[in-house]
């Protein structure tokens, strides 16, 4: 149990996007912090509507060194990408680099958001 517990703390925990939408709408809650990985050309297809901290995972050379001082410390962070694997895999390193305590990955990305929840995102 206590191996499992440990595994545990290196995966973000799944948010769908009608979770997401009601904490990005909700006035008495804290907002997370979003972090979308996808590329460029991705996000110039179907941007999402809320603010976000854009670090494309091709360009982690750009950004790995400084991530701790563009995060915030204590705020939740919830990742993005096109379906949720590599956001999965992003949060998965902030939480085993102790970059961050609470990750939030959202489950099926932009394109689950864009069926679920906004549909003028458009689809890719």
């Amino acid at each position: 149990m206590a191996c499992l517990l440990f595994m545990n703390q290196h995966i973000p925990l799944d948010i769908s996007p009608t979770e997401l939408k009601k904490l990005l709408e909700d006035n008495s809650s804290e907002k997370p912090f979003i972090i979308d990985v996808r590329e460029d050309n991705e996000i110039a297809i179907a941007s999402f509507t809320f603010s976000v901290l854009h670090l494309p995972l091709s360009k982690a050379s750009n950004w790995s060194e400084k991530i701790e001082e563009l995060l915030p410390k204590d705020q939740t962070i919830v990742v993005l990408c096109h379906a949720g694997v590599r956001s999965l895999h992003f949060g998965s390193w902030l939480l085993e680099k102790g970059i961050s305590k609470s990750v939030l990955n959202l489950v099926g990305g932009i394109d689950a958001w864009s069926r679920d929840v906004d549909q003028s995102v458009p689809r890719y």
